[in-house]
Formats: C-alpha cells, sequence, structure tokens
C-alpha cells in the first residue's frame, strides 16, 4: 500500500506543475497532456505483460523491489530534465510503476489470504491510489504557493534548479526507503491455485486460451472498467479546474481540498468495498465480487452525474466528497474477482492484460471525453460541470450494465476453476 502510495504521488504531482513547466520547458498544452498520460500507457502496452511472465515465474518481492527503485530514479531524473524529449523519457520509465507494482502485488496478495478475506486485504492496498493521488494535489497545492513564492536553487554538480524540478527530486526520495522496506520486511508466499504443467512458466498461448474460455468474464470487468474509468480519471484530472471555474477558488485550493477528499472518503470507501464483497462472501454468495461490482457502479453514478452540477460550493463540495466515497467502494474489486478464478502461474500476466486493455483505455480518453465534450459541444470552459456530469453519467451506466451481464459468467468461471483446483 505504501509502494502504491509513492507510486500515485509521482505520477499525479505533475499535474499541478503545469504553468512551471510549461513556462520553462517552452511547450504546448497537447505536449503536457502527453507527459502527464501518454508516456505511462507506452510502458503499459510494451513492457507491462512481459514483466508480468516474470511475476508469475520469479520472486514477486524482488521485482516490485527493483521496480520501486527504478522509478523513484525517473521521478528525480524528471527534475533534471532541461527539454521536453528528456522529461518526456523520464515520465516514461516512471510508468514502470505500475507495469511491475500491481500485478505482482496482486498475485502475492491473493496468496496471502483465504477468499473471504481478500476483498479487505486488496482494499487496503487499493486505497494507495486514493491517499497517493490525494497527497499528490495536497502536496501539489502546497508547492503552487511555493513556487510562486521562490526562486531557483543552485545546487553542486546539478546546477541552478526550477521550483517544479525541486518538486520531483524530492517527491523521489520516500521511494528508496519503500525498496528497504520491501526486502527486509516481506516476505515472498507460497504460490497457491497452480495448475499441472511441465513448465514452470505457463506459454503464452496458454494463457490466451484461458482468457478465450472464461472471454464472457473478462469482457464484462474489461469494459465495465474501461468505461467506468474513464469517469474516475475524468473526476480526477479536471475537478480541481472545476472547482476553481465554477466556484472561483485559487487552482491551490482545489488541488488540496479534492485532495483530502480523496485521500479520506476515498480510502474509507476502498476499505468499505472490500468489507461488503467479504461479507456476502461469508454468507455464501461466490460471485459476491461481480454483485459488488455490479451495484457499486451504479450505486456511484447518480452522485457523480449530480455533483458538478451544484450551484454553489457549499452544496457542491459536500456533493463531490459523496461522489468519491461512492465511487471508491469499487476500487478493489476487480483483481479480487480476477484472481478467484485465474490459475496462479498467469494471474499476474492476466492482470497485466487487464491493465493495458482497461487502464490504457481509461487514462487514454477519460479526461479527454470531458475536454472534447466541453470544447466541442458546449463551446464555453464555464460549462465543465455539465461535461463532467454528461461522461460520467453515459460512462458509469455503461460499465454498471457490464458488469451485472458479466455475472452469470463469472459464476461460469468459478465452477471451472473449482474442477482444476
Amino acid at each position: 500500500m505504501l509502494a502504491m502510495v509513492v507510486s500515485f504521488i509521482d505520477r499525479q504531482v505533475i499535474t499541478l506543475l503545469v504553468a512551471p513547466i510549461r513556462a520553462d520547458l517552452g511547450i504546448s498544452d497537447t505536449q503536457m497532456s502527453l507527459l502527464m498520460g501518454f508516456a505511462f500507457a507506452i510502458f503499459y502496452v510494451t513492457m507491462g505483460v512481459p514483466i508480468a511472465r516474470l511475476a508469475d515465474r520469479y520472486s514477486r518481492r524482488t521485482i516490485i523491489a527493483a521496480g520501486i527503485f527504478l522509478w523513484s530514479l525517473a521521478t528525480a531524473a524528471c527534475g533534471l530534465a532541461r527539454s521536453f524529449m528528456q522529461l518526456f523519457t523520464a515520465r516514461v520509465m516512471v510508468g514502470v510503476g505500475e507495469a511491475t507494482l500491481t500485478p505482482a502485488a496482486y498475485s502475492m496478495i491473493a496468496d496471502y489470504f483465504p477468499p473471504q478475506r481478500l476483498g479487505r486485504a486488496v482494499g487496503v492496498y487499493a486505497t494507495g491510489v486514493f491517499i497517493g493521488g490525494g497527497l499528490a494535489l495536497v502536496l501539489g497545492g502546497a508547492a503552487i504557493r511555493l513556487i510562486t513564492q521562490s526562486g531557483p536553487m543552485e545546487l553542486p554538480l546539478v546546477g541552478t534548479l526550477a521550483p517544479w524540478q525541486l518538486t520531483f527530486i524530492v517527491v523521489s526520495l520516500p521511494g528508496l526507503f519503500i525498496v528497504l522496506l520491501m526486502m527486509f520486511t516481506v516476505r515472498e508466499p507460497v504460490r497457491k491455485n497452480l495448475v499441472e504443467t511441465a513448465e514452470k512458466s505457463i506459454p503464452v498461448g496458454e494463457v490466451a486460451k484461458f482468457m478465450w474460455t472464461n472471454r464472457g468474464t473478462f469482457g464484462s470487468i474489461f469494459f465495465g472498467y474501461a468505461t467506468g474509468g474513464m469517469a474516475f480519471y475524468g473526476f480526477m484530472g479536471w475537478v480541481p479546474e472545476f472547482i476553481r471555474r465554477s466556484y472561483g477558488w485559487d487552482i491551490s485550493d482545489a488541488g488540496i481540498l479534492f485532495g483530502a477528499q480523496l485521500m479520506v472518503l476515498g480510502t474509507l470507501g476502498t476499505y468499505a468495498g472490500g468489507w461488503f464483497c467479504d461479507w456476502l462472501t461469508a454468507r455464501g454468495y461466490q460471485d459476491a465480487a461481480m454483485r459488488s461490482l455490479a451495484a457499486f457502479f451504479a450505486l456511484a453514478m447518480p452522485f457523480m452525474a449530480v455533483a458538478p452540477l451544484m450551484p454553489t460550493a457549499a452544496w457542491g463540495i459536500p456533493a463531490l466528497g459523496v461522489a468519491v466515497f461512492a465511487l471508491s467502494l469499487q476500487q478493489a474489486l476487480s483483481p479480487v474477482a480476477i484472481q478467484l478464478f485465474t490459475p496462479n502461474q498467469m494471474r499476474a500476466q492476466v492482470v497485466a492484460v487487464y491493465f493495458v486493455i482497461s487502464v490504457f483505455s481509461a487514462i487514454a480518453f477519460g479526461t479527454l471525453s470531458v475536454a472534447v465534450v466541453t470544447d466541442y459541444v458546449f463551446q464555453d470552459e464555464s460549462d465543465l460541470g455539465y461535461s463532467l456530469s454528461i461522461v460520467s453519467a453515459v460512462t458509469m451506466t455503461l460499465a454498471a450494465i457490464s458488469l451485472a451481464l458479466g455475472i452469470k459468467p463469472y459464476r461460469k468461471s468459478l465452477e471451472r476453476a473449482a474442477a482444476w483446483r
């Protein structure tokens, strides 16, 4: 969970450093958007599955530690960048964080805990998304104030660094501590739920065959999270700017406020969703993970659609808090659903495919879809709230329908898993 927190801080802090980076590097908004999102997608697509194959065969703890070390160095390298291409390359390498961390972490957690406790366990890990994303906004909001007051700093060997560059270097330091924590306090668990095979690593063709056999379940989860993820990343990317435009707040105050909501309410919601899934499982609902997913997306949709339409901050800020809590309920459950019917030797690979398809789509089109509706439908930046509402209503509804349709195929996947176990 601490590794996930550091990962999201290193990844998200750039979203509130847009102005000084643009000014110093002389880049456009389009180039800035490439640094914020597309750079990560490159690593998801090209390296996510190969790294996951290593995680299905070798020590997951060591792979995670190596990934943390690499993305921490890459974050520090962002602070040394002097051009767009240097910063872009460093941001691509920061993307190794999710490429190495999450598939291996989900696989390890599934070996640590029995099915009836897996929801809460993954929930604890998944809270790192909201704690890290929230801290990035809170620290970023504070950094904006410091940037307006501080000048460049001269460092030995490195030379003159702007405040935004120092920010990257400072936030990279905790990752090095997490590497030591991972290597000296975490043990590699014994792998459970193995399938018989002559090879230690299952061939890619067998993984593809397994996913095709369970295509109804995977299709439901992948499409549900691709569409629902668009609403998630749309909120993460645009709510601070929505607060500024609609309620006249300073962007630093907006970032601090929304970051606090993500940390507190997002964390509570993520754990509550995992607890509810475990509660259903203990009462005999083997398909509890998929049932909970469909219900939580359906529950969150109206809150996310209504919150951006509130006319004043007195109504809008509490409504956004409720929306954050409702949206976070599902955060831990997609990996739970996948792990429960996937053989151990291919878990990390399957999760990596999930990230390539679903997370890439969410990141690539989440913030973009909100911007397109604002620019080309309303053609007025003050109507950002309407764009957030429309995108959330459409994508969350599609996600809930997709996941509800996947409940029956999911039961069949669990039956097949029981047979090979």
